[in-house]
């Protein structure tokens, strides 16, 4: 693999298991997450407009390996091409009047790097104790020892779930179908 950009032709396709049919309608949890930018971010109260949360499991980091089997679990792999989609399109994102977060279970400082390196326009979060990933029973699979966030994303608007993408893949394309999604949804 010559990037973590590059997605190899064979990753296997997630299945929509259920673990997230209960979602959609949930008021978001009153958690207060760090964010890259410093701050921290209680997602129940983000006011009426609508926020994009994309939950990934890692970003991996440019010479170190991924872990073991990770191209071999199902939806795994593809945390910086999404990552970088959601910052190609951001400014599409917001003339929808939607604001973006990523957020995964890795400590701010690593994501920090991330952020930077990718030259992200928005804030990422961690939940690193997985207060926000256990409060509504976001699906979780482990691998090395780490217990990750199963690849999805939330429509939060006025402190409750909206809707819910859920599986996603392949990850590139998460964007678009959030973007077209909100474009049949204007309020």
């Amino acid at each position: 693999m010559s990037s973590l950009q590059d997605l190899p032709d064979d990753l296997p396709r997630p299945i929509d298991d259920g673990a997230c049919d209960h979602l959609a309608g949930m008021a978001v949890p009153e958690i207060v997450l760090p964010s890259t930018k410093g701050r921290d971010v209680n997602l129940a109260r983000l006011g009426p407009d609508r926020t994009v949360i994309y939950c990934y499991p890692r970003t991996g980091v440019p010479g170190e390996p991924l872990p073991d089997g990770w191209d071999a679990i199902p939806g795994a792999r593809g945390c910086t091409p999404q990552a970088c989609a959601f910052r190609d399109l951001a400014a599409d994102l917001a003339r929808l009047g939607a604001r973006v977060f990523g957020l995964s279970t890795q400590d701010t400082a690593y994501q920090r790097e991330v952020a930077e390196r990718l030259h992200l326009p928005f804030e990422i979060l961690s939940d690193v104790r997985l207060a926000f990933t256990e409060a509504p029973r976001l699906p979780t699979f482990t691998v090395d020892g780490m217990r990750l966030i199963k690849r999805l994303t939330l429509i939060i608007r006025d402190g409750a779930i909206e809707h819910v993408f859920y599986p996603v893949f392949p990850p590139t394309s998460n964007t678009a179908d959030v973007i077209a999604w909100l474009e049949d949804h204007q309020t």
